[in-house]
């Protein structure tokens, strides 16, 4: 057993072989929506600009907020799933990208959305790094490709 996973979820998985799947599926589907959010607002960034009354250059910080705040949060995600535990983070990543996407879609001015958008990154950041440490604890170690290979198609699927 590894020390590092908690008896209850080690017990879980080995008399229920099935949650390991069910664990893949949440965390794929979680970086899914990160994978997609990076890049789904370049569709509409011409929308965006106009009804926003933005320029090119402002507009522009709709895509560069969201990826520096990414960027800053998943250096950041060690050690907080450490801290917090991996799937606390996880759920409240997801938690916090979800409510920025709600702030995004109701967004009326371009500051707002680029606020948004910051949030949105925060969240997204730790979705992605805590996704596949999840499946590393999860799986056995002569499993860990066949969880790779549908967290993969997860990722590659959405962009």
């Amino acid at each position: 057993m590894n020390p590092a996973v908690p008896l209850s979820r080690t017990t879980d998985v080995q008399s229920k072989p099935w949650i390991k799947w069910v664990i893949a599926m949440t965390v794929a589907l979680g970086a899914l929506l990160e994978m997609i959010d990076t890049t789904i607002v370049n569709v509409a960034l011409a929308d965006m600009q106009a009804s926003l009354g933005a320029t090119l250059s402002e507009i522009g910080w709709v895509i560069t907020s969201y990826s520096i705040a990414n960027v800053i949060v998943l250096p950041l995600s060690a050690w907080l799933g450490d801290r917090f535990g991996k799937k606390r983070y996880f759920v409240f990543s997801l938690a916090a990208f979800t409510a920025a996407s709600v702030l995004c879609g109701l967004a009326n001015s371009l500051p707002l959305l680029i606020f948004a958008r910051v949030l949105q990154g925060l969240g997204g950041g730790g979705l992605l790094a805590k996704a596949q440490a999840i499946l590393f604890e999860t799986f056995p170690k002569h499993e860990h490709g066949k969880a790779q290979a549908l967290f993969g198609v997860g990722v590659i699927a959405g962009p």
